[in-house]
């Protein structure tokens, strides 16, 4: 075997979505890590270069899943692999596999890398706003910013998932097998989960999830198509610029264990309500046409999740702080972005 495989590797699952080609092309700025790629699909052409590996699979295939045991040192664990929320809705039980088998694997795998290098495996989990279920829009209103700890009662089989592996996650970091006669393995995960707002990209097309309402509105304007928003005008829940969201999981990171109070964060930038994000659209696009049409099914599941979030924890543990507010998001990174995209 190759010298190179065996030194330290960062495994990155669901590495061709947008987190893990921004993941990867920071990580091999950095130049001292070696990557391995993992997509159910191909890994894009573009990422191939900056990776010491790129592997095709699925995180349910358990000859994957040995495979990767037995041929790499595996140090860190970026488990961005998900099947997304509306989706889930459409196939709850695919969903349980992908997200919380998936996970209850990956864990596996990083508790068994911990055991035969002797260090600790870092186990980076993106978990989400979906977690939390508000019972109505009066309860909504009244909470304002809900911490980690409120309202964790989540109205989706993807914030079920969610909510689920984060607690997977705490207990393979601080309980796993913890009447074994030989519990040495305990402690050999450090766990770290960001809950993420809705993420807005200026590369990505929105793919239907449950708070792509935002950024469908300027993919729309911007080619001239109208839009009909599936949520009302005054609808609110929290969201972040795709940059900031890398920026968190790599600071997340870096910052050392003794300083975390917690291994679940809340993160937040900005929380405008559906009304004001058309305003934004039409001010950058004059001939846009937006109109709101609410999916009675979808906007239930929005009003399930909270307008804002508290993220002092978060701030005061490890230094969080947005680089895009909502002006610099849409002014300086998703306006300028899209327009580009699309320019004949």
């Amino acid at each position: 075997m190759a010298d190179h495989i065996r030194k330290p590797g960062i495994l990155i699952t669901g590495a061709n979505g947008e987190m893990g080609h921004g993941l990867i092309t920071r990580l091999t700025a950095e130049g001292k890590h070696h990557i391995i790629a993992l997509d159910i699909r191909p890994v894009d052409a573009s990422l191939q270069p900056h990776c010491d590996a790129t592997i095709v699979g699925d995180i349910l295939d358990q000859r994957l899943l040995e495979r990767l045991q037995s041929e790499y040192e595996i140090h860190c664990v970026y488990h961005l692999a998900a099947l997304l929320s509306t989706r889930a809705e459409f196939t709850p039980e695919a969903a349980h596999r992908v997200n919380v088998e998936g996970t209850l694997n990956l864990l596996k795998l990083a508790i068994e890398q911990s055991r035969w290098h002797g260090q600790v495996v870092q186990f980076m989990f993106p978990s989400s706003i979906a977690v939390y279920g508000l019972p109505n829009r009066e309860a909504k209103q009244i909470a304002g910013k809900v911490k980690e700890t409120e309202w964790n009662f989540p109205a989706t089989m993807y914030g079920c998932n969610k909510l689920y592996c984060e607690h997977l996650g705490r207990y393979y970091a601080s309980h796993y097998r913890q009447l074994a006669a030989d519990n040495t393995l305990q402690g050999g995960i450090d766990f770290r989960s960001i809950r993420f707002p809705g993420l807005i990209s200026a590369t990505t097309v929105p793919s239907g999830g449950t708070s792509d309402y935002a950024p469908e509105m300027l993919h729309a304007a911007a080619q001239n198509k109208s839009y009909a928003c599936f949520v009302r005008e005054d609808v609110r829940i929290p969201f972040m610029a795709m940059p900031d969201a890398i920026n968190a999981l790599l600071k997340l990171q870096a910052v050392s264990r003794e300083k975390l109070t917690q291994s679940v964060y809340n993160i937040g930038s900005f929380n405008p309500s559906a009304g004001e994000i058309r305003d934004i659209v039409r001010r950058a696009f004059p001939k846009a046409e937006i109109t709101f049409r609410p999916d009675d099914k979808r906007q239930a599941i929005v009003d399930s999740w909270p307008a804002d979030v508290d993220d002092s924890a978060a701030r005061r543990d490890w230094g969080w702080a947005p680089e895009y507010d909502q002006g610099r998001a849409f002014g300086e990174y998703l306006i300028p972005g899209i327009k580009e995209r699309y320019r004949a």
